[in-house]
C-alpha cells in the first residue's frame, strides 16, 4: 500500500488525545502534514498547556503513522494558547489572554492554597502564568509564594512590574502595605484597589491569570463580574455540608452574571493518618460530586487533608514546586490540564481582529 496524505490522516484519526478525548484530525490539532517518499513530518498543535504530556502524544503519533507504512517520522508537538471570549461589553486586560477566577462561598476551605498551586501547575505544564491576589482584606499570596518582603517596582511611574516567584508573575496588595496593617476600607475603596491592581500591573504576555478571590459574594466578586474579563471560574469547597451550602451560593452568583463555571475542586477530601495509614473522611464524603451532579458542572478533582500541603504553602514553596513529582502535584497538574482543555474548547475572542472604525468629518 502506497503512503498518501489521506492514509496519514486516517492514521491520525485513530490517535485520541488523552486530555481532550478527541482525535487529532477532528480537533484540528494535526497540521502541516508533509510526505517525502515514505518519510512523514507533521506538527501537532495543542490549545492547552501539557508539557508533561508532549512526549506521550508524540510517541502515539509516531506509532500510528509508522503503522500506516511510513519510514522516518518527524513529529513536532507544540502548544498555542489564545484568548477566549468573556462577558459582553468587557474589554480584555492588556498582556493577559485568559482570566480564571478561584472562588469559594466561605473562608477556610483552602481556596488560596488551591489558587497558588493551580497557577504553579499551569506554569509547570508550560503556560505563562500570572497570579492576582484579589483578597484585599487578607492577602496571603506574598507569604505563600515566599516573597512577602518584596516590593514591586515601576519603570515608567505609571504601571507596576509584577513580582516573580517560582516562574510565575504575581501582584497583591500585600506587596504594597505593611503585613500587620489592617485594611480598614469600605467597599468602594476595595473595588478600586482591585481594578488598579489588575489594570495598573504590567502583565507580560500571560496565558492564564489566576485570580484568588476573597470568600463570599460581595463587592469584589460583583466588580469582578461587571468590570473584569473573566474566562471562567473554579469553585473550591470541602465535603462538609456547611461549606457546600456557601459554595452553592458562589456557584449561583457566577451563573447569574454569565461567567462560565469551569468546575469544582474539593479540598480536604480525605485524611490519611501519617502514623497508621488509616483513611478517614473527616469532613464527610461525596459532597463535591453531588454538588456537581446537582448543577451539571464538572468535578475537577479532590485534594487530601495533608499536613505537608499546609507546611509547604506556609513555607513559601507550595506543593507543586516543593514536591513536583509527588501525588499532590500530580493532582494539581491534572486539574490544570483539564482547565486548559475546557478553556481551549470555549469560543475564541476575535475582538483584536476587528479594526477600530473612526468617523471623521471630511
Amino acid at each position: 500500500m502506497s503512503l498518501t496524505e489521506q492514509s496519514v490522516q486516517e492514521a491520525l484519526v485513530a490517535v485520541v488525545d488523552p486530555n481532550t478525548q478527541k482525535d487529532l484530525i477532528t480537533s484540528r490539532s494535526a497540521k502541516n502534514i508533509k510526505l517525502s517518499g515514505t518519510d512523514v513530518s507533521v506538527d501537532i498543535e495543542l490549545g492547552y498547556p501539557a508539557k508533561s504530556q508532549i512526549e506521550l502524544i508524540r510517541k502515539m503519533v509516531i506509532d500510528a503513522i509508522k503503522g500506516a507504512g511510513a519510514g522516518n517520522v518527524s513529529v513536532n508537538v507544540s502548544q498555542k494558547i489564545v484568548s477566549h471570549s468573556v462577558q459582553k461589553g468587557v474589554k480584555l486586560v492588556p498582556g493577559v489572554k485568559n482570566i480564571i477566577a478561584i472562588a469559594s462561598g466561605k473562608g477556610g476551605v483552602g481556596k488560596s492554597t488551591t489558587a497558588v498551586n493551580l497557577a504553579l501547575a499551569l506554569a509547570a505544564e508550560g503556560a505563562t502564568v500570572g497570579l492576582l491576589d484579589a483578597d484585599i482584606y487578607g492577602p496571603s499570596q506574598p507569604q505563600m509564594l515566599g516573597i512577602a518582603d518584596g516590593q514591586p517596582e515601576s519603570g515608567d511611574g505609571k504601571k507596576l512590574e509584577p513580582m516573580e516567584a517560582h516562574g510565575i508573575q504575581a501582584m497583591s496588595i500585600g506587596f504594597l502595605i505593611d503585613p500587620e496593617t489592617p485594611m480598614v476600607w469600605r467597599g468602594p475603596m476595595v473595588t478600586q484597589a482591585l481594578t488598579q491592581l489588575l489594570g495598573d500591573t504590567n502583565w507580560h504576555d500571560v496565558d492564564y491569570l489566576v485570580v484568588d478571590l476573597p470568600p463570599g459574594t460581595g463587592d469584589i466578586q460583583l466588580t469582578l463580574a461587571q468590570q473584569v474579563p473573566v474566562t471562567g471560574s473554579v469553585i473550591v469547597t470541602t465535603p462538609q455540608d456547611i461549606a457546600l451550602l456557601d459554595a452553592r451560593k458562589g456557584l449561583k452568583m457566577f451563573e447569574k452574571v454569565g461567567i462560565p463555571i469551569l468546575g469544582i475542586v474539593e479540598n480536604m477530601s480525605i485524611h490519611i493518618c501519617s502514623k497508621c495509614g488509616n483513611e478517614e473522611h473527616i469532613f464527610g464524603s461525596g459532597g463535591g460530586e453531588k454538588m456537581c451532579a446537582d448543577y451539571e458542572t464538572e468535578f475537577l478533582g479532590a485534594l487530601p487533608l495533608d499536613i505537608k500541603i499546609r507546611e509547604q504553602v506556609d513555607g513559601g514553596k507550595p506543593s507543586v514546586v516543593a514536591d513536583p513529582d509527588g501525588r499532590v502535584a500530580e493532582i494539581y497538574k491534572g486539574i490544570a490540564r483539564r482547565l486548559g482543555v475546557k478553556i481551549a474548547e470555549m469560543a475564541k475572542d476575535h475582538s483584536a481582529k476587528f479594526p477600530s472604525i473612526v468617523v471623521q468629518n471630511t
